[in-house]
């Protein structure tokens, strides 16, 4: 059974195999004890396949996670979309979840931009303004314009997204990768309704997030707000 493995996890991981064969080889036990962490890093960066369901209007999850409570709130003001408060749904990545990410919806990107920032507890509201963070504002085939953030966590050390402006993008594609744990944002275009719940769990490229306005849609969840979640 083959376990298919993002490219950006080949170095890291080779790098975990040689420390555990060098500690096997100056002591057996100390091997065993690198066995575990170089199998958990091999898990980590695990890149299942992914089908993006093909219903007109649907927004889908960016990440794997667990869905953090939906909130009103400005987008990135690096991506000049004015202070208007947009609803954004997060979700919130923990250390055994795929980290793969992928295109929430079909269209052309129009702009991103890369802050440098602080790393607190990513399940934590403060993480969407004060964190590390690459930002990438969208134009869905619509018109409309979507907004999605790749926020660093407590532990995460490294963003890596392959988009740049101009590039047409398409539901479910793979973007890019936080490692180790985060959360993504996703800032919705107004009128679109959400189909979440907080506490629910999102796959990549196939859990529907939202639905845009006009859509058949199923009934609309409430927003939430506060911090919550697990730490890190």
């Amino acid at each position: 059974m083959q376990l298919p493995i993002h490219r950006e996890g080949w170095p890291l991981i080779a790098a975990f195999l040689l420390a555990t064969a060098a500690l096997w080889l100056l002591w057996p036990p100390l091997g065993m004890a690198g066995v575990v962490p170089s199998l958990w890093c091999v898990w980590f960066f695990r890149d299942p396949e992914r089908r993006a369901p093909e219903e007109a209007g649907a927004i889908l999850a960016p990440a794997d996670g667990r869905v953090l409570p939906v909130v009103e709130a400005p987008p990135p003001a690096e991506l000049g979309m004015g202070p208007r408060p947009l609803t954004r749904i997060s979700i919130f990545m923990n250390i055994f979840d795929v980290h793969v990410n992928r295109i929430p919806a079909d269209g052309r990107i129009l702009a991103t931009h890369y802050r440098p920032g602080r790393f607190f507890n990513a399940s934590f509201d403060k993480a969407s303004e004060h964190n590390e963070r690459l930002s990438a504002l969208m134009e869905l085939e619509g018109g409309e314009r979507l907004a999605f953030v790749q926020i660093a966590g407590l532990v995460a050390r490294r963003i890596r997204s392959v988009l740049k402006p101009g590039d047409a993008v398409s539901r479910g594609a793979r973007f890019g990768i936080i490692r180790f744990g985060s959360r993504v944002d996703v800032f919705l275009p107004p009128g679109a309704q959400v189909s979440v719940t907080p506490g629910e769990r999102s796959v990549a490229g196939e859990t529907v997030i939202a639905r845009l306005e006009g859509s058949n849609a199923p009934a609309v969840h409430g927003l939430g707000g506060g911090d919550g979640g697990n730490a890190r």
